[in-house]
């Protein structure tokens, strides 16, 4: 039997119920069965919600319905302005689980281009300005891209120069400035996350860890040892290498949670032993209230494997 399966269809005592089935589908009550562990709360990002005319703070609270406990959102992002955030965080009693700079990928901090890479500096200032506002406590940031025009050496220059420029702006704001590990040819092992952060030197630098980001080049299990409390958010997804092989490198995460290569058990005692106990933020094709649904009790399951 794969572990995947035994997972899903053997965890002992409280969770048994819960994950008898292999294709994950849970009722209400299944799912509240299961005792939270290691203290992860779960979180949705906002454009994952798919409710035609909904309002923002109709689609916090559908979020808080299905049993989420916190909403990641874009920023800077004209429509979603702090006041909106701040009445739909009061409306749901959900918390801003975390804050993505939206101009890192276009203009990234590693652009030969001094202008463009002034356009995410000056976006990450904004939005650990509104973060502080809205009581967010970490911006995800992809720092640099490494290119054909663009080397190794010269993405970590521009990059820790242009996060060092941004510090005093997270300090004031009291709000974290979390880099993310992603497929941009940079930082793919936990080591090099870990020099990069020593090299900044800042406690309001950190990291945020993508668990299915790191399959393709290694075991996520791996990462939280080395970085230890320096992980401030965690990005859920999975990965089919068997997938990614056979139809493309990017169908790969084109799974269900703990359908894919992600060894969930190694992962969660990870962050344990680590000390995490942050968010967990799903980064998965969204839907509507059903879908939202599946998604809190699958993630539910993977966090007590």
């Amino acid at each position: 039997m794969r572990r995947r399966d035994f997972l899903f269809k053997s965890v002992p005592a409280l969770a048994a119920a819960a994950l008898a089935s292999n294709s994950g589908d849970l009722s209400a009550g299944d799912a509240s069965k299961i005792a939270p562990r290691r203290g992860l709360k779960k979180a949705v990002n906002l454009r994952m919600i798919k409710a035609p005319g909904a309002s923002v703070i109709d689609q916090f609270k559908m979020a808080r319905d299905a049993g989420f406990d916190g909403v990641e959102v874009n920023l800077p992002d004209e429509p979603l302005t702090t006041d909106l955030l701040v009445e739909a965080r009061n409306a749901s009693g959900l918390e801003i689980a975390g804050v993505i700079c939206t101009p890192h990928w276009s203009f990234p901090l590693s652009d030969p281009d001094a202008s463009k890479r002034e356009r995410t500096v000056k976006g990450l200032q904004f939005a650990l300005r509104q973060s502080g506002e809205i009581g967010c406590k970490r911006v995800l940031l992809v720092p640099g891209v490494v290119t054909q025009a663009v080397n190794y050496q010269e993405c970590w220059s521009r990059a820790i120069e242009g996060i060092k420029r941004c510090v005093e702006d997270a300090e004031k704001a009291r709000c974290h400035i979390a880099v993310e590990n992603v497929w941009n040819q940079f930082i793919t092992n936990p080591v090099e996350a870990l020099r990069f952060l020593e090299e900044i030197n800042s406690p309001w630098v950190g990291w945020h860890f993508d668990i299915g980001n790191a399959v393709v080049y290694g075991w996520p299990e791996h990462w939280p040892a080395i970085l230890g409390k320096r992980i401030i958010n965690v990005h859920i997804k999975e990965f089919s290498n068997a997938k990614a092989n056979a139809e493309g490198l990017r169908k790969g995460f084109n799974v269900e949670l703990g359908e894919g290569e992600v060894n969930w058990a190694a992962v969660m005692k990870a962050l344990e032993t680590a000390g995490y106990e942050g968010y967990g933020v799903a980064e998965v094709p969204g839907g509507d209230a059903e879908r939202l649904k599946f998604l809190s009790q699958r993630m539910t399951q993977l966090f007590a494997s």
